[in-house]
């Protein structure tokens, strides 16, 4: 039923076609959103290692320990796939064939970034973390050398 309407509309007026560099046609790309991410990662990485383990026997310091570390996982994940999204974006976006002339281990690099990612979501592992950070800060410069722009690399958490 559906595919007859549409196929009415579009006979009566067709839609023109469209094409673009990407999914979206802004243009606008920066590996700050994967940071971020990635910072987020690190920080609930951090805090379940320092999650103190209560006593057995006082029930309300269990329940709140077994919240805290669910809130502080669900976060790591969460965050570790929009670091993956967000890296996965710049890499099949925004780069192109000409900046593998000047960066031909653009693809590893992002393959090394992308399986941390996935490192940091099924383990609590301060160190993929720390290597997270640094592989997303070693694709961080290279995205603004590309744009020949000297942006520094600043950490929003410190």
């Amino acid at each position: 039923m559906l595919k007859s309407l549409f196929d009415r509309i579009d006979s009566v007026s067709k839609a023109p076609s469209a094409s673009a560099h990407c999914d979206g046609p802004c243009g606008i790309y920066d590996p700050a959103s994967a940071r971020i991410a990635a910072e987020a990662v690190r920080s609930m990485t951090k805090k379940i290692v320092a999650l103190e383990v209560p006593d057995a026997s006082d029930k309300k310091a269990v329940a709140a320990y077994h919240n805290t570390l669910a809130r502080y996982i669900s976060i790591k994940e969460e965050e570790a796939q929009v670091a993956k999204d967000q890296l996965l974006i710049l890499w099949t976006d925004y780069f192109k064939p000409p900046h593998l002339a000047d960066y031909p281990d653009l693809h590893d690099k992002f393959w090394k970034a992308a399986k941390l990612c996935s490192a940091c979501k099924v383990e609590v592992s301060e160190q993929h973390a720390d290597e997270l950070m640094a592989a997303i800060k070693e694709i961080h410069e290279i995205f603004w050398k590309t744009k020949n722009r000297d942006v520094a690399w600043v950490l929003a958490g410190g």
